[in-house]
């Protein structure tokens, strides 16, 4: 009796681990992230943890974490208004990532002069501010 026990008991534990190990997809619900502000990369450099997004309201400045950083020309949706860790959507290619909002609602010129201060020089040696900001692919409607 004892050892039916002990195996069924075993049975049962070993049937709710698997069922609780479970690799489950996260679901993106693109309406949600739709109804967020939306905004265009447009610089993004290898050698920089920092990204610019231009939206309705200006530019902002994006800080990366971990391994990815969307690429120039990529759509993204999040809230771009305000400073402060929070996720944001890469429509284009379809990932939820985390990022930090340095600055926001800047000027070309004070988008550009914030890279520069983030990040002054690249492995190749040239100053970021020599770089221009890609032009968006569509225009952002207010």
């Amino acid at each position: 009796m004892k050892k039916a026990f002990t195996i069924s008991s075993l049975l049962i534990l070993s049937v709710l681990l698997l069922t609780g190990c479970q690799k489950r997809d996260v679901i993106v619900s693109e309406d949600y992230w739709l109804s967020k502000e939306r905004g265009d990369v447009v610089y993004s450099d290898s050698y920089c943890d920092y990204y610019v997004v231009e939206t309705a309201n200006g530019y902002t400045v994006i800080r990366s974490y971990g391994i990815y950083k969307p690429f120039e020309g990529s759509i993204v949706y999040g809230d771009f208004s305000f400073r402060g860790t929070s996720d944001f959507y890469n429509r284009s290619s379809g990932v939820v990532f985390t990022g930090t909002v340095t600055d926001y609602w800047l000027t070309y010129f004070e988008a550009q002069d914030a890279v520069d201060f983030y990040c002054p020089m690249g492995l190749n040696g040239k100053s970021s501010s020599t770089s221009t900001f890609r032009k968006r692919t569509e225009e952002i409607k207010k």
